[in-house]
């Protein structure tokens, strides 16, 4: 084992953060077992220690309400700073549900349409062999995933997979598509300006006040650093401002995500039909797809759909180096769970956990 996750096993065992908040003495699960929260926090606390996680923001909902949140482990090794209720995360693609949201409510403010061919209001300057196909692309296409688009291009021409609309293949290149396009017929920029608007329309509503897509003071100073199974990872952002990334940029924490899924489950902050739109299935995987033999049967605008005995759950995964993330939530039952960690184990993280909540992904 690395010598820096031999010490973390110490280190988060004796750094645990403190609850940011006052919560009810127990939660209850997905399927209604009511757990203790002292017995949770044993519970993920053993967890962090048998996969040497370096530090953990996790927050739950029952009933539509932020019951639980606690924080574990270390910002970084050389500091030994605990994570607390202030610490940021990549959020990786946990950014694309919240990016979803968000065109959601410029659809509604009428700056795009979600059924506008994107390449009129803004053609692309690297498609391959200059494949009219993707004039085909809108709004719609790119939150659920179809527009033919790979995942990243790499500096490389884009080659579509295929015709638009018609099949799946997942793309933080097309959400990048539009997040340049939103960024230009809103004449501002790819930094400060966009999150500008962002702040404005959907952070302050929503109360999310740890939540960004571009660097600024705050996430410098709160960021933790994140690790490889063996060993630190570059910060991307150390030596700059980057770019608004609807795909991958978001730096949060577990409160403010719950924040954001509490109002997925009590369809707050948008119309009624725009929440009705926005979670309803838009592609569905067929049936020997990768995906669907995880159990998950589609895509809405935002998130992978998988019907559980309890009605459907909603969730993402996100993954960056040295951070990794999971949120799920679920209408029916008003239950909702989202975790972030600096490292890349949240998976077999929320293997564990998710077992024990009734909930395994």
């Amino acid at each position: 084992m690395n010598k820096i996750f031999q010490a973390a096993i110490v280190l988060v065992i004796a750094t645990a953060g403190l609850r940011s908040f006052g919560q009810a003495e127990y939660i209850r699960t997905v399927t209604g077992r009511r757990i203790e929260v002292d017995s949770l926090d044993r519970f993920v606390q053993k967890c962090m220690d048998s996969l040497a996680i370096p530090g953990l923001s996790i927050a739950i909902i029952n009933d539509a309400d932020m019951v639980y949140h606690q924080t574990f482990g270390v910002k970084n090794f050389d500091t030994e700073i605990a994570i607390d209720s202030n610490t940021i995360f990549e959020a990786a693609s946990l950014s694309k549900p919240l990016f979803s949201y968000f065109v959601m409510k410029q659809i509604e403010k009428g700056v795009i349409a979600l059924d506008d061919p994107l390449y009129k209001l803004m053609p692309h300057p690297a498609i391959k062999d200059n494949d009219k196909r993707y004039e085909l692309i809108t709004p719609r296409m790119v939150l659920s995933h179809t527009t033919g688009f790979p995942n990243w291009s790499v500096n490389k021409p884009i080659e579509m997979k295929f015709t638009p609309g018609t099949s799946f293949s997942y793309s933080g290149e097309a959400h990048q598509y539009l997040t340049a396009l939103l960024a230009v017929i809103q004449h501002t920029n790819w930094q400060s300006g966009l999150d500008s608007i962002f702040q404005i329309d959907v952070a302050r509503p929503l109360g999310m006040k740890r939540s960004f897509y571009v660097r600024n003071a705050y996430t410098t100073s709160n960021k933790a650093t994140g690790y490889f199974k063996n060993g630190r990872a570059k910060d991307s952002w150390v030596d700059g401002s980057i770019s608004f990334g609807g795909a991958h940029s978001l730096h949060t924490e577990a409160t403010d995500y719950a924040r954001f899924l509490i109002a997925m489950i009590n369809g707050e902050g948008l119309k009624k039909e725009t929440f009705d739109e926005m979670l309803k299935e838009q592609i569905h995987f067929a049936d020997d797809s990768e995906l669907s033999s995880t159990g998950q049967t589609g895509w809405c605008l935002g998130f992978a759909m998988k019907p559980m005995p309890y009605g459907m759950r909603y969730l993402h995964t996100g993954s960056n180096s040295g951070f990794q993330s999971y949120c799920c939530f679920n209408r029916e039952t008003k239950y909702g769970l989202v975790l972030f960690t600096n490292c890349e184990k949240a998976f077999e993280l929320y293997a564990l956990i998710g077992k024990y909540l009734d909930d395994e992904f």
